[in-house]
């Protein structure tokens, strides 16, 4: 099943959520791309910004290199249908993954199923070409090893955390969640035998382990080519609030937009199996739930966290407060018991079967199909939401122009200009930082002294989206259209 399922994923992602389109709506991809170019040809790290005019030469961290260079690799291969590739196969197999987290923690076949429609629609809030999807099969996995933690923790175990935490640490920032969640599941077992009458031995023998994976986790963490000062890095953006609170993606989501309903039923889901994990001793899923949940609350971008990594969790609650059921009726009691033990059966035939050899067949036929002409055709950034069609009148501006265009836009004139086209700003917030945002906020907002802020920058040309109120600003200051379609518009300066 979860081989079925991870395979109907990629078809769906490929073909039904067109990811050959929509997997590039975040231009954030264009700049990742290109980094991973440039570091496959230099074979070094880019140390100081390589993109943009307004703060050429200061330094940064490229803290998901490792991501960029599989990027820069796909794109080498097959370009962005490469990456298109990869990024669906990933998805894929974060399916698959969340299938055996089900299994792992216990949870009942048929409620997994039924779960997926909800984890398939959450998740693809963020189904991007972005290095975060990497970060999801960790996160999976890192719960999925908690679930499964052997009872004595050796140098074999050790060796094997720091290294997966390292891999991690160099492809996405969230690796703080591994030692996170092992320090998690040592809470647990500190806390049960203070609750319940339980052996405080073993117990604490079990908060031992886990305090050692965290410490393990931590480790493998500092290798990585910043050392210790990635994890500054990464400290002092999360923690910047005034730079978050300018960040789309780390806003609340709004479950007033269309087709929220199923988002809000994961998140009851969750907060409803976490409720029911502590009456079963299990306070470990608890802490979990209430953490990623309340994260998601927060940030938009942790909504799928609570479906790939709490649904699991909440599946085995529901499985064993079933199983726990007294005093029904005896017609309901004998189908109930009938329905779980058909499911135990089901997932014990499920196990003897191997779906290994069907998933390279049709994942390989799957890739392949991107080579049909027509779904070829439908690769690469959204042209009704980037400058695809305007880069031609770009290409005509002079090398030393100094052009704005909103960070939306910049990620894209990366990769289509090859980096050779300086940009004004992109999405690396952490590097421009909060006053930089600031003061592009009341630019493009055109806030009362737009214009003294403009003037000192000195820019000769504007690439605006349509419904941009600067544009207008811009247009009645006399500065001249060059190029106009349905999606942006290119103005020169006086």
């Amino acid at each position: 099943m979860a081989t079925l399922m991870a395979v109907l994923t990629l078809a769906f992602c490929l073909f039904v959520f067109n990811g050959g389109r929509k997997l590039f709506r975040d231009s954030d991809t264009g700049w990742h791309i290109r980094t991973g170019e440039r570091i496959l040809m230099t074979h070094a790290l880019p140390r100081t910004d390589p993109y943009s005019f307004s703060r050429s030469g200061a330094p940064w961290v490229a803290w998901e290199w490792g991501s960029d260079v599989l990027m820069g690799l796909a794109q080498r291969i097959d370009g962005l249908r490469g990456v298109t590739a990869m990024f669906a196969l990933a998805i894929a197999a974060c399916t698959w993954l969340w299938f055996q987290l089900h299994w792992a923690a216990g949870g009942n076949f048929y409620i997994a199923c039924s779960m997926m429609p909800l984890m398939i629609n959450t998740a693809s809030l963020h189904w991007l070409a972005r290095p975060h999807v990497f970060s999801w099969l960790f996160l999976i996995g890192a719960v999925w090893y908690a679930e499964r933690a052997p009872l004595r923790f050796g140098i074999r175990q050790a060796i094997g955390i720091a290294a997966v935490t390292s891999l991690w640490a160099n492809l996405h920032a969230s690796f703080f969640f591994a030692p996170l969640i092992a320090s998690i599941f040592a809470a647990s077992h500190l806390i049960r035998p203070l609750i319940w009458d339980l052996d405080r031995t073993f117990e604490f023998a079990r908060a031992r382990w886990f305090l050692l994976a965290s410490a393990s986790a931590l480790a493998g963490s500092l290798v990585n080519p910043y050392g210790w000062r990635l994890h500054a890095h990464l400290a002092s953006y999360l923690m910047d609030g005034e730079l978050l609170d300018r960040v789309a993606e780390f806003q609340s989501f709004n479950f007033h937009a269309a087709g929220s309903a199923q988002i809000l039923a994961t998140l009851a889901l969750a907060a409803m199996g976490g409720t029911l994990a502590l009456t079963q001793k299990t306070v470990a899923h608890l802490l979990l739930a209430a953490v990623i949940s309340i994260a998601a609350l927060r940030s938009a971008r942790a909504l799928p966290l609570v479906a790939l990594l709490i649904l699991p969790l909440a599946n085995a609650a529901f499985c064993n407060a079933l199983r726990a059921m007294h005093q029904l009726r005896p017609g309901l009691s004998r189908w109930l018991d009938h329905a779980m033990i058909y499911a135990h059966r089901t997932l014990t035939l499920d196990r003897r079967l191997n779906g290994a050899p069907f998933a390279i067949v049709a994942a390989a036929a799957l890739v392949l199909a991107l080579r049909i002409p027509a779904a070829a055709a439908r690769i690469g950034f959204p042209p009704d939401e980037f400058p695809v069609a305007a880069a031609a009148a770009i290409e005509k501006l002079p090398s030393d122009a100094r052009l704005f265009a909103p960070d939306k836009y910049g990620g894209y004139l990366i990769y289509r200009f090859n980096g050779e086209r300086k940009v004004y700003f992109d999405g690396r917030s952490d590097f421009y930082g909060a006053a930089f945002m600031k003061q592009y906020i009341e630019l493009v907002e055109v806030r009362p002294g737009w214009r003294e802020i403009l003037r000192p920058l000195h820019f000769t040309h504007a690439l605006l989206p349509n419904r941009y109120s600067l544009g207008a600003a811009l247009d009645q200051s006399g500065w001249k259209t060059l190029y106009k379609d349905n999606v942006c518009t290119l103005l020169e300066a006086r």
